[in-house]
């Protein structure tokens, strides 16, 4: 069976409205890619070496991937993933990958199997449908491009026309591929983004020993909640040379709080000392998001939030495997209170501006979209990881839409490890917006002159100025 790409995919049915969908795609699908948030390995792009092999590559890092199959009873260990334990599993990449092959139906009408099929077809150049009977042609195939120069990470950064991208490291990181990007020479722009998680959560593994490893790298004595901030500060700065422009946080919840300087310091000998109860360290993550959005307002750099999930829902998977296996789940998140102490701070500051993402689409129309369609310093970031398909991108325009607005969104950004399938993501999100667009032209609710600048924003122009790129 061949593989079906069809020019008109996520278009809509009706042909009036198809014809102004293409005319819309027509316009942005070649813009360069602005990749503002996401999880590539700079390594990749600092080293520029050939990517190891099709497992590797394509199933082993994809935690939508992993968790497919996972519901589906295929254990991890058969798919190569290394134990902590160091038991054995599964080693020969295509024994792996005709495993993958073997069950490649289950992606049927899920965005993984579009961004995959884009991957194959259009970065491989694959025509045949991925299956058990083909596997080993996809394997040999795909193994012989990446020892090709044109499929080194540089290149592939060039050809799939990314203008920038930014990467995700901890602050107890010392950026050292950034550092060898800046003296390469290579004109491609990777940056990075600051995700201070691991020490400003105290129920992050390791919370104790990092905070001792953050005095250790910036020389400061960890003592009191003054030092602590000063610390924060030098590693935003560290940041902020590497080309940092956002900060990142994955909290469980969106909560903020605005204790006394009295409270603050009392509270974070508590944590420090290892002794904080889970509310404290709500309370404790709820402070620290408040004092990062004041240091955004002193530094500049934009703050993201990334609130609503579940994180290591299976605690046999993560005890064995670690983190970011596939089995982080949605969670109901209240926003309106949540935000209220951070928001009557700054979020009327112009030196401030953040983004907040969800994974609880019911908080759209009901909290979102008015908080973005208040305060100047609130944006709504795009559908995001369970909703970054064409279904969940349609919800969110239809529900923000109506309140908010395009101009309090940010355009699109593909926040994946999965370097190859960023073109995909970028390009489902370019089809999804002109369907969406093509619709109001339709209806005759915009003029389509509107509409082909909408395009270009939403494509490219939101998130260039939104992470001040």
């Amino acid at each position: 069976m061949t593989m079906s790409l069809h020019s008109d995919r996520l278009f809509p049915a009706d042909n009036h409205t198809r014809q102004i969908a293409r005319q819309l795609y027509q316009s942005v699908k070649s813009l360069p890619i602005i990749s503002p948030h996401g999880h590539t390995d700079p390594g990749w792009f600092a080293g520029n070496q050939p990517f190891e092999n099709p497992a590797a590559l394509l199933v082993q890092p994809d935690h939508y991937v992993l968790r497919m199959l996972f519901s589906q009873g295929v254990s991890l260990e058969s798919l190569g993933i290394r134990r902590k334990d160091g038991a054995a599993v599964e080693v020969d990449p295509r024994k792996v990958w005709r495993r993958f092959a073997e069950h490649f139906h289950l992606f049927r009408g899920t965005p993984s199997r579009l961004w995959l099929d884009h991957v194959f077809g259009e970065v491989f150049g694959l025509t045949g449908r991925l299956s058990a009977a083909t596997a080993d042609q996809y394997f040999d195939h795909i193994q012989s491009c990446l020892q090709q120069p044109e499929f080194l990470p540089r290149a592939l950064f060039e050809r799939f026309n990314i203008e920038v991208i930014a990467t995700t490291e901890s602050p107890l990181d010392d950026l050292r591929h950034h550092q060898t990007l800046q003296q390469s020479g290579w004109r491609g722009r990777v940056i990075t983004a600051f995700r201070p998680d691991p020490v400003i959560d105290p129920e992050f593994e390791g919370f104790i020993d990092n905070l001792k490893q953050l005095g250790e790298i910036t020389g400061i004595d960890i003592q009191g909640f003054d030092d602590y901030l000063q610390a924060l500060r030098q590693r935003r700065e560290y940041f902020k040379r590497f080309g940092a422009t956002s900060t990142d946080h994955g909290h469980p919840t969106a909560n903020t709080q605005d204790l006394s300087l009295q409270d603050k310091r009392e509270l974070f000998l508590t944590v420090l000392s290892g002794a904080a109860t889970a509310d404290q360290a709500e309370t404790f993550r709820g402070q620290m998001l408040t004092e990062m959005a004041l240091m955004s307002v002193e530094d500049g750099l934009v703050m993201q939030l990334h609130p609503g999930c579940y994180r290591n829902h299976n605690q046999a998977l993560f005890e064995n495997f670690g983190r970011d296996k596939g089995a982080d789940i949605p969670l109901q998140t209240e926003y309106v209170q949540a935000l209220r102490p951070l928001l009557n701070k700054v979020g009327t500051d112009p030196g401030f501006n953040m983004i907040v993402f969800t994974l609880d689409e019911t908080s759209y129309s009901r909290e979102l979209a008015p908080l973005a369609g208040h305060y100047p310093a609130l944006k709504v970031g795009p559908a995001w990881w369970f909703h970054d398909s064409p279904e969940g991108m349609r919800r969110f325009r239809e529900q923000i839409t109506e309140t908010a607005g395009f101009y309090n969104t940010v355009g699109f950004n593909d926040d994946t490890r999965a370097f190859l399938s960023i073109p995909a993501r970028h390009d489902v999100a370019r089809r999804m917006d002109c369907a969406f667009l093509a619709q109001l032209v339709a209806e005759h609710r915009i003029d389509q002159d509107e509409a082909m600048e909408l395009a270009y924003d939403l494509s490219y122009r939101l998130a260039k100025e939104a992470y001040k790129l």
